[in-house]
């Protein structure tokens, strides 16, 4: 499989580019790799990129996105933080990524079992990370169920991944209002901003 070019980037759709991430990772569960010659790919953009996507997800070692959605050198933009939220910078990535380098989709990827997710619903506390699950605090807040506190922990994997889910919900929220860039782009066609979440036992990635 190729590199993309300007040409194959400019057939893509936002549509299309979801497909492309289906498809990567439907090959990913199943353990077929497309065949890519990444030396060949590293020589087709040296000269330019033209990826079709921009991928928000974890850090966590377990979800790298150009593995999950099966993805070559040049075809994603991959931005990585504990907890996928977005910040000043994030945003300003993802716009030069929609904007200026012609991606046609951004995916909010949260994922099952998240360690920061857990840190926020046992409130942690440890030196800088302390500010960054602040901001995952809010996704917490609006997980009203259970109401028990005993069950509102890191404990209770079920409440963890559905703090997770809203974490990305809230992230995209937040990319709406704090990005008339995207959001134009959004409203005219141009791109897609999608949730998905992967789930760290089966290697599925599951769009909503």
């Amino acid at each position: 499989m190729k590199a993309h070019t300007k040409e194959t980037q400019s057939t893509m759709t936002p549509q299309k580019a979801i497909d492309f991430l289906k498809e990567g990772n439907q090959r990913f569960q199943g353990n077929l790799k497309a065949n890519r010659n990444l030396l060949e790919q590293v020589n087709d953009t040296s000269d330019g990129q033209f990826p079709f996507a921009t991928i928000l997800s974890c850090i966590d070692s377990r979800v790298s996105a150009e593995l999950v959605f099966d993805q070559g050198l040049g075809d994603v933009f991959s931005v990585r933080i504990a907890g996928n939220f977005v910040n000043e910078d994030i945003l300003g990535s993802m716009e030069f990524g929609c904007k200026l380098a012609g991606t046609k989709v951004i995916v909010v990827l949260g994922h099952t079992s998240c360690g920061a997710i857990k840190g926020a619903c046992d409130d942690a506390k440890l030196g800088n990370l302390t500010k960054l699950i602040e901001k995952i605090t809010p996704a917490v807040k609006a997980v009203t169920e259970p109401k028990e506190a005993n069950l509102r922990t890191s404990k209770n994997l079920d409440f963890v991944d559905d703090v997770s889910k809203k974490n990305v919900e809230l992230t995209i929220d937040r990319i709406h209002a704090e990005s008339p860039v995207l959001t134009e782009m959004e409203k005219n066609g141009e791109i897609k901003i999608v949730g998905a979440m992967y789930d760290i036992n089966t290697g599925a990635v599951n769009f909503y």
